[in-house]
């Protein structure tokens, strides 16, 4: 059925409480001049199990009552964060992966004690439908509404802690973090502009705002990119509902930007981003959103097996351990 309302900071608030003693308030960190301005960033690798997918996931499947078993479709970190959720409620979970999805990443998901299904890529929504019909599971969809609302209390931590902000950045896949963090931002400061950051090279969403409507991109164009969290090939249905009318932009950036804001990131902050999480950054230091004095750049998770390539081997850090 079709979504009766969309997520309000009401719904935000309510996740805050329910979550709070299963997640961590991550810090902001900084600030450090950047080509357009001051930039904090809001470092969701330190996130228990590396992303802020947990956010989320913890408040949907809290919100199931009676469910015994969820199901999840995910490239990896909304799948660590169900099986996190699932196994601090006493349910089983399944996740599917696709067969491109980093083995870390899949391991990780195996030690939250999920099972996990491995397709191609192609097939990850045709065998999660077939799951659910089979198994009468609980699906959590990565941008439900409790979902949403989870993933917004990155955006109300934020303004929490910085109350001087002029723009957000937020990395899209399916859009799950931007509704969320979208709802809280303006309902306590219209003003603030929230731009969605995706690679160029899985720029479903960003042709969506241009266009007016959803747009899919095929899965072999949106897999290109080396930021494998964000290759989804069309933002959820309510996730769009919230951007249309709330989200100021959505802009991208392309690989070797990526790679760049990684650096950065290591160098400046001494976090690993994983490239998914390193997008925001790339935005602002690529020059891609309008300037402003004040942004957060949200690093949305760190689940990769070490620092960027020819760093210190003493900065590596395992996935999904937090």
């Amino acid at each position: 059925m079709p979504p009766t309302r969309l997520v309000t900071a009401r719904d935000v608030a309510e996740a805050a409480e329910l979550i709070g003693s299963a997640t961590r308030r991550t810090p902001l960190l900084g600030p450090v001049a950047g080509p357009v301005g001051r930039l904090w960033i809001k470092p969701e690798n330190q996130q228990r199990t590396g992303s802020f997918k947990v956010r989320g996931a913890l408040n949907a499947v809290a919100r199931l009552a009676g469910a015994r078993h969820v199901l999840a479709q995910s490239s990896g970190n909304h799948g660590l964060g169900v099986a996190y959720a699932a196994s601090r409620h006493g349910r089983s979970a399944t996740v599917v992966l696709p067969d491109t999805a980093p083995a870390l990443k899949l391991e990780a998901v195996r030690a939250r004690g999920a099972q996990v299904v491995v397709v191609p890529p192609e097939l990850r929504e045709s065998t999660t439908a077939e799951l659910l019909a089979s198994t009468g599971a609980a699906m959590v969809g990565s941008a439900d509404f409790h979902v949403i609302a989870g993933h917004g209390t990155v955006g109300a931590e934020i303004l929490a802690d910085l109350g001087q902000v002029d723009t957000v950045l937020v990395p899209v896949c399916n859009g799950g973090l931007l509704a969320g963090v979208a709802v809280a931002v303006k309902a306590l400061a219209p003003g603030i502009r929230v731009i969605g950051v995706e690679p160029e090279l899985a720029g479903d969403a960003a042709e969506s705002v241009r266009r007016g409507r959803l747009v899919r991109w095929p899965v072999a164009r949106t897999y290109r990119t080396i930021a494998d969290g964000l290759r989804a090939p069309v933002l959820g249905e309510l996730a769009w509902q919230h951007i249309r009318v709330l989200v100021d932009d959505i802009v991208t950036v392309d690989e070797d930007s990526i790679v760049a804001a990684q650096e950065f990131l290591f160098d400046r902050f001494g976090v690993v981003a994983e490239p998914s999480g390193a997008v925001a950054t790339a935005a602002h230091l690529s020059r891609t959103v309008p300037p402003g004095d004040a942004t957060v750049a949200v690093v949305s998770g760190g689940n990769v097996a070490a620092a960027p390539a020819g760093r210190a081997p003493d900065r590596m850090r395992r996935v999904g351990v937090q």
